[in-house]
């Protein structure tokens, strides 16, 4: 009996496709690898830049009330105290005695309780005790890692995921800094300057995009869990009173972003936050159904004035706002805080356009394609340009063309191999449009001289254009792009 093939996506097909292609590589390969570190390649650099700078072109151009800011890593020590970092931001950590590997206490229990969802314990994990924790980890879960059904384990204690080191050659208390574990306190204690330098009036938002670092006790998932990654960050300060009203319209907005580039609705589920940081007044996650499941994506967290007042008492600096509007009315502006995972926003647009979509054209013979229905604004390559033949010119031509289509596109240039196998390659990263330079081209007295033929990735069918007008008509497709409802 023939076997049957799975055509879905899964991670494994996803990770297989960016190391294929030139996506994502796993950093130090050479030397064995480095857990939770990853290298973006030629293809992923362009990729992760176009979702980067669609997200700033949504956050900062379309917006007229927030402006750009790029906060130093490494911020003084005093910073994380004030932020709750030093203190607060920790993971329940446990060990295998067996083969000493450590976990997440609360992602053991979560994991087991999916599998095992009948022996769920009797109260949310993340009101769990370190004591109720272990005990129900003794009582139900073999270690992961080595599977010993001793169940010896550790206590669970708390691991402070901040990276130390130390700043000078003196390594003690004094000269201890911190890589940053996000981004947005460089927002807060630059808020007064970015009042008093750009003249700025509550309500307005600062938009940062930048890498964070986390020391997490495991990482997986390829680039979904890793120890340094890039966040994409909205700070909005708003008056106290009006908050609620600002959190919803920030909610409405961000779930609008990803229907905009491509994010099926159906994808797409919002996880409310009941048990809340210690700075939320209330927080929602964009979640988006990966092939590992639902998973956080971006969160909206409405933050009160914890950060401005915590910066306040911990500097000794004046952090409020005087209203002019409002007969110079004192008080300290609350936050409304929208932040994206742009490595989670990567894997997310991978696996959403990632498609095998059967292309058989003779009855009884299946034909394949695996391709990639990205949104041409996102896309790493916007357009190929391929010679029918190498021969008789054609490739001269088609080197031509590129060359005038890269001062506005990015470009991409392939004359191995058959035009079919070629459109496949493309196809499988992405590129949106390829421009065919055939003998019609460059014939005189041939009725399509000095025309092209512009092949569509996701339906495949294919449009005569005049060199002349294909800049324009490239422009057209991109600006009236209807996102592919996959089977």
């Amino acid at each position: 009996m023939e076997k049957q093939v799975d055509h879905s996506c899964t991670l494994d097909k996803i990770i297989s496709l960016c190391k294929r292609r030139g996506f994502v590589y796993q950093a130090s390969e050479i030397y064995g690898g480095m857990a939770g570190a990853w290298d973006y390649g030629p293809l992923g650099v362009e990729f992760k830049r176009n979702i980067q700078n669609a997200w700033w072109k949504e956050m900062t151009q379309l917006h007229d009330d927030v402006v750009g800011l790029d906060s130093a890593i490494f911020q003084h020590h005093t910073t994380w105290k004030a932020s709750g970092h030093v203190d607060h931001f920790s993971d329940p950590m446990i060990d295998c005695l067996e083969c000493q590997a450590r976990h997440r206490a609360d992602k053991l229990i979560e994991d087991f309780v999916a599998a095992n969802p009948d022996k769920a314990p009797g109260k949310p994990v993340d009101t769990m005790s370190h004591e109720e924790m272990k005990a129900f980890i003794d009582a139900n879960i073999n270690c992961p890692v080595c599977g010993s059904k001793e169940r010896k384990y550790t206590a669970v204690r708390e691991f402070n995921l901040m990276f130390k080191t130390y700043q000078g050659p003196i390594a003690d208390e004094s000269h201890l800094v911190y890589l940053r574990p996000e981004t947005c306190q460089g927002i807060f204690t630059d808020f007064k300057n970015i009042v008093q330098s750009n003249r700025m009036k509550v309500p307005f938002g600062v938009a940062q995009v930048g890498k964070s670092f986390r020391n997490e006790i495991i990482f997986k998932n390829f680039i979904f869990r890793t120890c340094e990654f890039e966040q994409m960050e909205m700070e909005y300060f708003c008056k106290p009173g009006t908050e609620d009203e600002t959190f919803d319209r920030w909610r409405k907005d961000r779930w609008a972003f990803y229907i905009k580039y491509g994010i099926a609705e159906k994808n797409l589920k919002w996880h409310h936050h009941d048990k809340l940081a210690h700075y939320a007044k209330d927080a929602y996650d964009v979640t988006y159904n990966f092939p590992i499941g639902f998973e956080e994506v971006e969160g909206i967290h409405s933050r009160t004035d914890f950060d401005l007042s915590q910066h306040q008492q911990y500097s000794k600096k004046d952090m409020s706002y005087i209203d002019q509007d409002d007969g110079n009315k004192k008080y300290v502006p609350y936050v409304i805080e929208t932040s994206a995972g742009l490595n989670r926003n990567f894997l997310m647009f991978l696996c959403e356009a990632y498609e095998e979509q059967n292309v058989s054209t003779e009855e009884g013979k299946e034909d394949y394609r695996t391709v990639l229905h990205l949104d041409p604004r996102l896309a790493p390559v916007t357009v190929a340009v391929l010679p029918l033949m190498k021969k008789d010119g054609l490739a001269e031509k088609a080197q031509e063309i590129r060359a005038e289509l890269k001062h506005e596109y990015v470009t991409d240039y392939d004359q191995s191999g058959t035009v079919g196998k070629r459109y496949r390659r493309q196809d499988e990263i992405g590129t949106p449009f390829c421009v065919t330079v055939d003998y019609d081209t460059i014939t005189k007295d041939s009725p399509n001289f000095d025309t092209v033929t512009v092949r569509f990735r996701d339906s495949m069918e294919q449009e005569r254009v005049k060199l002349s007008e294909l800049s324009g008509f490239l422009h057209n497709a991109i600006r009236n792009y209807k996102p592919v409802e996959k089977k």
